[in-house]
């Protein structure tokens, strides 16, 4: 089973003013795929001291895959990208590419994003936006390609093949 944290990012739902839709639709969504299994969930208000520390606990927990929701609009408080790219030690930018394109096809604001996905060792980072409607639309364009990543940066060096 591939590990999975979820974490939240939001000032309301961190003081319980909201419910955490969008991290409840990330774990409705990949726990429906029978190789994910999650193992830590955090809801986390919007600071960048607070994201990096939850991102690296995430990881150093043994988490294949941690994904974000929340903070990755161009809200003074949005700061997600900026915690997410303090940890990372690689990008990989073709997810966050594939995230706004599918967004896009839906809506123009998918262009303010600024998400961002990497590598921290062995563990994928992915930031979605906050909504539940774009996390679903995000989800649905990047679980075909998770476990093939996953195995990837785990070190998998089977050839790829078209």
């Amino acid at each position: 089973m591939v590990k999975v944290a979820i974490i939240t990012l939001s000032d309301s739902a961190s003081r319980g003013e909201r419910v955490d839709e969008s991290g409840e639709e990330i774990r409705r969504l990949i726990s429906s795929q029978d190789i994910f299994e999650v193992t830590y969930r955090n809801v986390l208000p919007d600071e960048v001291d607070i994201i990096s520390n939850a991102l690296i606990e995430a990881c150093e927990k043994g988490a294949s895959l941690v994904i974000t929701t929340g903070g990755t609009g161009i809200h003074p408080r949005d700061v997600t990208p900026e915690a997410t790219m303090r940890v990372i030690e690689r990008e990989v930018p073709g997810i966050s590419e594939l995230i706004r394109l599918k967004g896009l096809e839906k809506t123009p604001m998918a262009a303010l994003s600024r998400g961002v996905c990497g590598l921290r060792g062995n563990t994928l980072i992915i930031n979605l936006p906050g909504s539940k409607k774009a996390v679903r639309e995000s989800m649905e364009a990047v679980l075909p390609i998770l476990k093939h990543a996953i195995q990837k940066a785990g070190g998998d060096e089977r050839p790829c093949s078209g």
